[in-house]
C-alpha cells in the first residue's frame, strides 16, 4: 500500500463520518452509554475536527510534502497507548503511524472502546489489506517503539515498561488562558466553549485564567451561562455539588455562573465544575507568573491560540509539542 493509497483510504474515512450514517449513529450512541462525558454534542464535535482538520485530501497532501513522506520507509511496530478523557483523542497518534507506513498495534482505553474500534473495524471492513497494518491488543509487548498518553502516574507505569525503547510517554498537561480585559462578548463567548467543551476533561481545555487587576467578571460569567444545561449532567452535576461543599466548608470565596464555580487559585489544574483565575498587575508580564510552564498544553488569547480554538486541533497540532512524524521518521 503506497502514500497515495493510504490519503485515499484516510479522505474516504473522513467521507464516512460526515456523512453519519447509521453505522456511525449507532457506534455514537453507544459509546455515550458506555461512557456518559461522551455526550453526542461532544462526539459530533470531535467528529467534525477530524474529519474536517485531518481526512481531507489537500490537508493530508500538503502533510505528506512537508515530512517528505514517501514509500522507502522500512515498516515497523508502533505500540500505541490511547488515552480515553475526550472523545477519539487517540485518532492523531494512529493517523501519523498509518500515513509514516508504519504497523499500528493499539491497546484503547476503557474509557474509549467503542468510537475508535468502530473506525478500525469500519477501515478493515472496507480494505481488508488493512488487516495487516493494523492490531488491536489488550496488552502490549514487542513493539519496535511506543506512543503512550496518560496521566503522570500512569506515564510513570510507562516508562517502566517503555523506556528502554524509542517512545513518546505523555503525562498530565492543561491549558490557561490570557485576558486584558478589553476582549469583545465575542471572544468570551469564545473562551466560554474552550472552558467547556468536553465538560473541561481534556488537555486543551482552559483551567485556569489571567486576568489584570479589577477586572470585571461579569461579562465573562454571562457568557458562561450558555453551559447551564451541564447541571442537567448527572455526573457534572454532582462535581460541581462536591466543589461548592467544600467552598462553603472552608470559607472560599469563589463567583459561579450557573454551571461552572470561578475561584482565585495560583494551580493550573482545576476540578470538574471549576475555574481558576490569578490577577496580574498592568504592568506585569501575565506568563512570568507561571513557573511550570512544561505541563501547560496551549496559551489561549491575543498573543496565542486565538480564543475559542482550543478545541480545533490541526494535522500539526502536536499533544506536549512532541512531533509525532518526526520521531516515527526518525527511528
Amino acid at each position: 500500500m503506497n502514500l497515495q493509497n493510504r490519503i485515499a483510504i484516510l479522505t474516504e474515512l473522513g467521507q464516512y463520518l460526515r456523512n453519519n450514517g447509521s453505522d456511525w449513529n449507532d457506534a455514537k450512541k453507544k459509546a455515550e452509554a458506555v461512557n456518559h462525558w461522551f455526550t453526542q454534542e461532544f462526539i459530533d464535535i470531535a467528529t467534525e475536527n477530524i474529519a474536517s482538520a485531518f481526512l481531507q485530501k489537500e490537508r493530508l497532501v500538503n502533510f505528506a510534502k512537508h515530512y517528505h513522506l514517501d514509500d522507502a520507509i522500512s515498516p515497523l511496530n508502533i505500540g500505541i497507548v490511547m488515552a480515553g478523557n475526550i472523545p477519539m483523542v487517540g485518532f492523531h497518534d494512529w493517523l501519523c503511524v498509518f500515513l509514516c507506513g508504519h504497523h499500528a498495534t493499539i491497546k484503547f482505553s476503557s474509557k474509549d472502546n467503542v468510537l475508535l474500534p468502530h473506525i478500525i473495524g469500519h477501515l478493515t471492513t472496507s480494505y481488508p489489506e488493512l488487516n495487516d497494518c493494523i492490531t488491536i491488543r489488550e496488552r502490549l509487548k514487542d513493539c519496535d517503539a511506543y506512543i503512550a498518553t496518560g496521566n503522570n502516574n500512569s506515564a510513570a507505569v510507562f516508562e517502566t515498561y517503555f523506556g528502554k525503547y524509542p517512545s513518546i510517554i505523555r503525562k498530565n498537561r492543561t491549558s490557561i488562558a490570557i485576558l486584558d480585559g478589553t476582549e469583545p462578548m465575542e471572544a468570551l463567548d469564545a473562551l466560554a466553549n474552550d472552558v467547556h467543551c468536553y465538560f473541561g476533561l481534556g488537555c486543551r481545555n482552559v483551567t485556569k485564567i489571567m486576568v489584570p487587576e479589577g477586572y470585571d467578571f461579569i461579562p465573562l460569567i454571562n457568557a458562561f451561562d450558555k453551559f447551564a444545561h451541564f447541571r442537567d449532567h448527572h455526573a457534572y452535576a454532582n462535581n460541581y455539588d462536591y466543589q461548592l461543599s467544600l467552598m462553603l466548608l472552608n470559607n472560599i470565596p469563589y463567583m459561579s455562573s450557573k454551571a461552572t464555580l470561578i475561584v482565585e487559585n495560583k494551580s493550573l489544574f482545576s476540578p470538574i465544575s471549576v475555574l481558576h483565575y490569578e490577577t496580574y498587575k498592568k504592568e506585569e508580564a501575565p506568563l512570568s507568573l507561571i513557573t511550570n510552564h512544561d505541563t501547560i498544553q496551549a496559551i489561549i488569547g491575543t498573543h496565542g491560540t486565538p480564543f475559542g480554538e482550543a478545541q480545533k486541533p490541526t494535522l500539526e497540532t502536536y499533544a506536549d509539542g512532541v512531533d509525532t512524524m518526526q520521531f516515527l521518521l526518525g527511528l
